[in-house]
């Protein structure tokens, strides 16, 4: 399993890697997302994959159970990743008004516009 996981955490960082190395905001944005989620498996698999009860400890505790740090950490960082995508597509529909383009190559300010 955890190989399994590894080839698509290994296949979610390339394509997110060759998305944002492209030009396109769109691209970029999508990029990042994929990245988010990427990681989110990689904390999720470093967590490892068990099979055990709930964490509550009571009067029949166990010795195997499941990590809830993990899990914890999974859902503040999709919430956060949650934020910074909507913030990036804010800031590409605000470029977008004023470029007329999507392209990042617009966004280069030139001496000679500037006059």
């Amino acid at each position: 399993m955890e190989l399994l996981m590894a080839i698509l955490i290994g296949l979610m960082f390339a394509a997110a890697t060759y998305l944002i190395l492209s030009k396109s905001l769109l691209r970029i944005i999508i990029g990042t997302a994929i990245l988010s989620h990427g990681v989110n498996l990689f904390v999720l698999t470093m967590g490892g994959v068990k099979r055990g009860d709930v964490p509550i400890l009571g009067l029949k505790a166990t010795s195997a159970y499941n990590d809830p740090l993990p899990q914890a950490l999974i859902l503040t960082a999709i919430v956060i990743s949650f934020g910074v995508t909507a913030f990036f597509l804010v800031l590409a529909y605000r470029a977008y008004q004023e470029l007329d383009s999507e392209s990042i190559s617009k966004t280069r300010g030139h001496e000679a516009d500037d006059e």
